[in-house]
C-alpha cells in the first residue's frame, strides 16, 4: 500500500478522459495544479475533445482506442511533444505507464484489460469501471495483493462504504447498504415504461452521467451491478448487501455493525466527492467551499426496491448466487441490450427481457480466468445479436 505526502505532486494516468468521470476528474486536477500532474490521457473515439484536453494538460502520452482516429489525433497534436498512440493494445500499454495513481474510467468491458494491467503495475488504481469488478473482481483483487496495488472504488456508493468501513475486521460488519435514486421511472407504471424513449431514460433526476450508466439507473441494473461489485470488494455474500431507494441521493452508503451501530456517508450528489477522495487518499482535497446545510435537507426517506417493475436488480443477485461466469454473462447481455435500446432497436422493457434470457440460456460453467471471461463475453454478445434478429422477425 502506497501512502503519499500532501506536499508531493502526484502523477496521474486517466483512462477514459472524455467521459463524465474523466471530465470531473480533470476539473479537480485543474483546481489543484500544485497537487497533480497528468501524464497519460486516453479516450475511445472523441478525438477532438482528447486533443483539447491534451493541449490543456500536456500529458506525456495520449491514446485513442479507435485506430481510425490516429491520424487526426497526431495532426492535432503536431509540435506539442506529446507522444500519440492508437488502438486497444495502446490503451493497455499505457495502463502500465508509471503513475502514482491510475483512474480507470473506461466504460464497459473495454476497461477490463487496462484495469488489470494497471493493477499489475502496482500503485493506486481508482476504479470507476464497475464492469471490471463485476466480471473479474476476484482476479483483480488477487493481482492487487500480489503487486502491492491499492484499489479504490470511485462509484459513489462503494466509495461511501469504503469511507464508512472503519473497523478493520469484517467479522464485526453485519451488512452494508447501497442507496438508489430510483431513476427517472420510479413513479411510472409498466405501460409508461414500455413506451419510454432513450431521451427519457437518460434524464436522471439527480446525477449527471453518461448514456449507458443512465439507462442502467433507469432499469436499476446499475444497482444490480453495484451489488455484484460490492460483494467482491468487501467480501460479503449478496444477501448482506442491502439496497434501498433513497430518492434525494443524500446518503450514498451505510455500514451496519453487529453492535447495532450504523455509519453513513452523505453529501451532495456530485461525483467530485468520491473522485476527490480517491485522488487524495489517504488525505482529502479541500475543493468544496460550499457548506452542506443540514437544515435545508429534505426528510431522509427510504423505500424497498420494486422487483416487479425493476427485475434487473434481482437478476444481478441471482448471478451473484450462481457465481462463476454468470456475472460476466449478465454484464455482456446488459451492455448489448442497452446499446440496442439507445439505437431504438428494442423497447425499454426488452432490456430486462434480454438480460433474463441470456442469464437463463448461456452456459456460464467453467473456471473464472481472464481467458474464460473474454470468451464467454463474446459468446454472450453473439447470442444477443441472434436474439435481436429473432425479436425483429416477430
Amino acid at each position: 500500500m502506497q501512502v503519499f505526502m500532501a506536499d508531493k505532486k502526484r502523477t496521474l494516468a486517466l483512462l477514459g478522459a472524455t467521459g463524465s468521470i474523466g471530465t470531473s476528474t480533470l476539473k479537480l486536477v485543474e483546481q489543484f495544479p500544485e497537487r497533480f500532474r497528468v501524464t497519460v490521457l486516453t479516450a475511445g473515439r472523441d478525438v477532438s475533445k482528447l486533443i483539447h484536453l491534451a493541449r490543456q494538460f500536456h500529458p506525456e502520452h495520449v491514446a485513442i482506442a479507435d485506430p481510425a482516429g490516429y491520424a487526426s489525433l497526431r495532426d492535432g497534436l503536431e509540435g506539442s511533444g506529446i507522444m500519440v498512440h492508437a488502438g486497444p493494445d495502446a490503451i493497455v500499454g499505457l495502463a502500465t505507464h508509471h503513475a502514482d495513481i491510475t483512474v480507470s474510467a473506461i466504460t464497459g468491458l473495454a476497461g477490463l484489460l487496462p484495469t488489470l494491467h494497471a493493477v499489475r503495475r502496482g500503485g493506486i488504481v481508482a476504479v470507476a469501471n464497475k464492469e471490471s469488478l463485476v466480471t473479474a473482481g476476484a482476479v483483480l483483487l488477487k493481482e492487487a495483493k500480489s503487486a502491492g496495488a491499492t484499489i479504490l472504488p470511485v462509484d459513489s456508493e462503494h466509495n461511501a462504504i469504503y469511507q464508512a468501513w472503519v473497523d478493520p475486521s469484517a467479522e464485526h460488519v453485519e451488512s452494508i447498504t447501497l442507496t438508489a435514486s430510483g431513476g427517472p421511472f420510479w413513479d411510472s407504471d409498466l405501460e409508461a415504461m414500455r413506451t419510454a424513449t432513450p431521451s427519457e431514460a437518460v434524464n436522471h433526476p439527480n446525477w449527471s452521467m453518461g448514456a449507458k450508466i443512465s439507462v442502467d439507473s433507469a432499469t436499476m441494473m446499475n444497482k444490480g451491478l453495484e451489488v455484484l461489485e460490492a460483494a467482491v470488494l468487501f467480501g460479503l455474500p449478496e444477501d448482506r448487501v442491502r439496497v434501498y431507494i433513497h430518492r434525494h441521493s443524500v446518503i450514498h452508503g451505510m455500514v451496519a455493525y453487529r453492535d447495532g451501530s450504523h455509519l453513513a456517508q452523505f453529501g451532495p450528489a456530485d461525483m467530485r466527492v468520491p473522485i476527490s477522495y480517491a485522488l487524495a487518499w489517504p488525505e482529502r482535497l479541500n475543493w468544496n467551499s460550499t457548506p452542506f446545510d443540514l437544515a435545508s435537507l429534505p426528510p431522509l426517506e427510504f423505500e424497498h426496491p420494486d422487483n416487479e417493475r425493476f427485475p434487473c436488480l434481482e437478476m444481478a443477485r441471482e448471478a451473484s448466487r450462481r457465481g462463476g461466469l454468470a456475472p460476466t454473462v449478465l454484464n455482456a447481455a446488459n451492455e448489448e441490450a442497452v446499446s440496442f435500446f439507445l439505437k431504438e432497436k428494442i423497447g425499454f422493457l426488452d432490456i430486462a427481457a434480454l438480460n433474463g434470457h441470456m442469464l437463463d440460456t448461456v452456459n456460464a460453467d467453467g473456471e473464472v480466468s481472464m481467458e474464460s471471461i473474454l470468451e464467454i463475453d463474446q459468446r454472450t454478445r453473439q447470442a444477443c445479436s441472434d436474439w435481436l434478429e429473432r425479436h425483429n422477425r416477430n
